[in-house]
């Protein structure tokens, strides 16, 4: 029994001593711990709050790695809890651009559908936006491509109205180029040329955009240098006022003589960007302004100069699109030139401008501000015809199909032709219009009736032994009557080789063929870069101010930037690359 208690004892001890040895050696762990973390405690400056983040202090190449590893720590644990300045982004980070969809016309078969019927339009917004993308190193989204407002963008040589007409209108066929056996035919406007010492007085209202989104180079500044050539061509019987808009709309300058220049100069160099965009009013504000000064035979207009990001206010669509139909009742009329890019609403001020009675430009620098308000300064002001429309009956014994090429947003139905309540496009001083239809010819004998269930659709035997290709009709009113006017005329179905065709047609046909390049449309045939190249550049002509040149150069970058395109002048399938 002692002996029992003697080792129950003797283990006890021994347990305790090891435990206590245990204790001891945890003891020295946490001890020699807390001389560390004293040790870098002291090396500690005061706090003092800062700002931005310093640069680490350089560290001592001598230093042991453990050393180096605590300093740098204990620097890290000094630094302020804030975020780092963000870099702005670059416009392709937050680009929200708009533009309409556009569904591209088909051809239709003339037994079931000989009459096309559209609204003109003088608009070239698309070709300067389209220079735009190209100049920057990209190739344009497909809906920003209408082809209509990029052939319309270049004059050509149509004659002079002769009779009481305000226009004269021009008709040619030719082989097309990009599909054999095809067929193009093309119908001219040109508008009566007033000079300008003969132009009615302007009762104009400039309403600017100065809201955040307009500060940019390319917005506000580059507005207010155009406005100034504008103003620069004012005569002492003109007036103009200037309203703004931002987080409100405002009057900067009430209507002032032209012969103030000086006054309306220090107007628009007072100018600055900040704030929301409350578009709709300022259009109320700038229409109200228009109706005070209201000129009872002179040309009474609203120039909307704008990004289009409206974004208080009346800024859907459909407000503003009623909004501005109301007013064009009172004889106001809206043109719109859009500025900038990344945030740019093409959809909406392609809209605004055609329920105003109005055309729209986009002007990406002072030369084009040059082109649209003084070289153009008469048919950008002055309305010389409104409501303008076009109807073609095609001759089914001469043509078996047929497709407008462009013009997508202005197709009326048939009987819109007649109808004096539907609004139309209108043509101004000066304006040239082209129209180009790619057209089927029927081969041989021509089907000469359409046998339906009900009925049957027979082809006149006049028309069988006619010569005539189609029949053109044109409707349009005064710019201050209210009942339209119309004019006929007769296409012969004669047609031209690409060698023998005019230089109109051929410069036509190259830009009609580049825009169906850059949708990638169904309808581009064999279109290619050097085909067009080579149509642009024998079509040139005099190019007294250069932009056909521009317009081949563009086709040049084009087709550097094309994807598809492996060597100059070759194509191949792969899709148009949509950048932006």
């Amino acid at each position: 029994m002692y002996t029992l208690k003697s080792r129950y004892e003797g283990a006890m001890r021994s347990f305790m001593s090891r435990w206590f040895a245990v204790c001891l050696l945890l003891a020295a762990f946490v001890l020699a711990g807390c001389t560390g973390r004293e040790a870098v405690k002291a090396e500690e400056k005061p706090f003092v709050p800062i700002t931005e983040i310093p640069a680490p202090a350089p560290i001592a190449y001598e230093m042991d790695a453990s050393r180096q590893k605590s300093a740098t720590m204990a620097t890290m644990v000094r630094m302020p809890m804030t975020l780092p300045q963000l870099q702005p982004a670059s416009p392709a980070d937050y680009n929200t651009e708009g533009y309409d969809r556009v569904n591209e016309n088909g051809f239709l078969e003339v037994l079931k559908n000989p009459l096309s019927t559209f609204s003109i339009d003088v608009d070239t917004a698309s070709y300067t936006n389209v220079r735009r993308f190209i100049n920057d190193g990209s190739l344009p989204p497909p809906d920003a491509v209408r082809i209509e407002e990029m052939i319309n963008y270049f004059t050509y040589d149509y004659p002079q109205p002769s009779g009481d007409a305000p226009f004269s209108f021009t008709t040619e066929v030719m082989a097309a180029p990009w599909k054999s056996g095809n067929r193009l035919l093309l119908v001219g406007l040109q508008g009566v040329r007033i000079p300008v010492n003969k132009l009615p007085p302007a009762n104009l209202v400039f309403l600017i955009d100065v809201s955040g989104s307009m500060s940019e180079e390319n917005k506000l500044p580059l507005l207010v240098k155009s406005f100034k050539l504008l103003v620069g061509q004012l005569r002492q019987q003109d007036r103009v006022a200037i309203v703004v808009y931002a987080g409100q709309a405002g009057l900067v300058l009430p209507s002032t003589s032209g012969n103030e220049k000086q006054k309306i100069l220090a107007a628009l160099d007072s100018l600055r960007a900040g704030g929301s965009t409350a578009g709709g009013q300022g259009i109320q504000l700038a229409y109200q302004v228009a109706r005070e000064n209201y000129l009872k035979e002179g040309n009474n207009r609203v120039i909307l100069a704008t990004d289009g990001d409206f974004n208080v206010g009346a800024s859907s669509d459909a407000d503003m699109e009623r909004l501005i139909e109301e007013r064009r009742k009172d004889g106001v009329f809206l043109s719109v030139l859009g500025y900038g890019m990344g945030n740019y609403k093409d959809s909406k001020m392609q809209k605004l401008a055609d329920r105003g009675n109005g055309n729209y430009a986009y002007i990406d620098t002072l030369l084009e501000a040059k082109k649209v308000l003084l070289s153009q300064f008469g048919g950008t002001m002055m309305t010389i015809a409104k409501d303008v429309k076009m109807q073609v009956e095609f001759n089914p014994a001469k043509v078996k199909s047929y497709r407008l090429i462009g013009y997508e947003k202005r197709m009326l139905k048939a009987e819109d032709f007649a109808d004096d309540k539907k609004d139309a496009g209108e043509l101004g001083s000066g304006h040239t219009v082209t129209a180009l239809y790619e057209i089927v010819p029927a081969e041989g004998a021509a089907a000469d009736k359409q046998e339906l269930t009900y009925q049957t659709t027979q082809v006149k035997e006049s028309a069988l032994a006619s010569a005539e290709l189609a029949t053109i009709r044109f409707r349009y009113k005064e710019p201050q009557e209210e009942t339209s006017r119309e004019l006929v005329r007769k296409i012969s179905a004669v047609s031209e080789s690409l060698n023998k065709a005019s230089t109109n047609i051929r410069f036509a046909a190259a830009v009609a063929e580049w825009g169906m390049l850059l949708r990638n449309s169904e309808y581009k045939g064999s279109a290619g870069y050097g085909q067009i190249l080579d149509l642009a550049r024998k079509a040139k002509g005099a190019d007294a101010e250069g932009y056909r040149a521009e317009f081949i150069r563009l086709v040049e970058m084009a087709e550097l930037i094309d994807a598809r395109t492996q060597t100059p002048g070759v194509t191949t399938d792969k899709a148009i690359p949509t950048i932006r």
